[in-house]
């Protein structure tokens, strides 16, 4: 940031400006965490401003749609966070291994069932139980950068879900939202479902 003036410094909030700057160590942290194969189909993003709040407005219309009371819930720690770290993975992308975790006996079965039928619940499946694992720990990798830079934080299937519904991450079948908060109190805990 370019500093001209003495209303410069003043208008500088140093607790975003570092919230920013660890939310991109933890996309760093995303990129490179260990992969099957060392394929990488990991997509992360980081949001503020309006699209937090058109991402904590879509987890509410999913938790009213869905009847699950998570979503108003994460909605709101999304609400009261400035930023957002977003990682989602293309599951459909197969190793090629065969190994049946996803449920069926080939790769090219499961590639067939996505491209053609895909299943369209909350995720979209189905998907590589390898990539997903990749997802895990990309996700883990991300948190733990958060912590080590002392910024609260909560990892959230709903924000993922929500973001995958607005199309903030093409292409992704999976996805989790990493809010972050600099607050006195960590605002991630001692939360209560909305009534």
């Amino acid at each position: 940031m370019k500093i001209n003036t003495l209303q410069d410094i003043l208008v500088m909030d140093p607790e975003q400006d570092a919230m920013m700057i660890i939310a991109s160590l933890m996309a760093v942290s995303a990129r490179t965490a260990p992969k099957g194969k060392g394929v990488d189909t990991i997509v992360t993003r980081i949001v503020t401003g309006n699209d937090m709040d058109r991402i904590a407005d879509e987890m509410i219309a999913i938790g009213n749609k869905t009847g699950l009371p998570p979503f108003p819930r994460d909605a709101q720690n999304i609400r009261d966070s400035k930023v957002c770290v977003l990682i989602g993975c293309k599951g459909a992308e197969d190793l090629g291994l065969n190994c049946g975790g996803c449920g069926y006996q080939t790769c090219k079965e499961m590639r067939e069932k996505a491209s053609q039928n895909p299943v369209r619940s909350l995720f979209t499946g189905p998907n590589c139980v390898i990539r997903m694992a990749d997802l895990g720990i990309a996700v883990g990798s991300a948190a733990k950068t958060a912590q080590i830079h002392n910024a609260d934080n909560r990892i959230l299937f709903t924000a993922g879900v929500a973001a995958l519904s607005l199309h903030l991450l093409p292409d992704c079948t999976c996805a989790y939202g990493i809010p972050l908060s600099v607050t006195g109190k960590n605002i991630f805990f001692d939360r209560r479902p909305v009534t």
